[in-house]
């Protein structure tokens, strides 16, 4: 066996599963650098952007990524501001495209008629069979 390292485990970040260093790959985030130039709440909007349906466990996992500690680690009052600022930056997107922006929801209540026809029915009268 040799010492030598793995380059696979040498991009391996913590916190990163393979699903999300996939995405990340796939918008060009392939390395720490690249991460800590894009930080982590731009990091996060790549990702939703190119189409994928992160969560904000994604969020937690790079700000981890980047400060080297395990997700849960990171603090409430951090959370919030990452929070905040993924909702700043989501509002600004675009709606998506071929789905019609949504609309409030109306409802439309048809007016009962005072008078109602009476519908003849097959016993309405007695049969005579003579």
């Amino acid at each position: 066996m040799t010492d030598k390292p793995d380059p696979k485990q040498a991009d391996k970040l913590r916190n990163i599963g393979p699903k999300s260093a996939a995405w990340l790959r796939q918008v060009g985030l392939r390395t720490r650098e690249d991460l800590a130039a894009a930080g982590t709440v731009e990091a996060f909007m790549r990702v939703k952007r190119a189409g994928f349906k992160p969560t904000l466990n994604l969020l937690y996992a790079i700000e981890g990524a980047l400060q080297d500690c395990h997700w849960q680690e990171i603090s409430d009052e951090r959370r919030s501001e990452l929070i905040l600022a993924a909702d700043a930056a989501t509002a600004l997107l675009p709606p998506p495209r071929y789905k019609p922006a949504a609309a409030p929801v109306t409802t439309t209540q048809m007016a009962r008629e005072e008078e109602s026809i009476a519908m003849p029915t097959l016993f309405d009268e007695p049969v005579d069979r003579d």
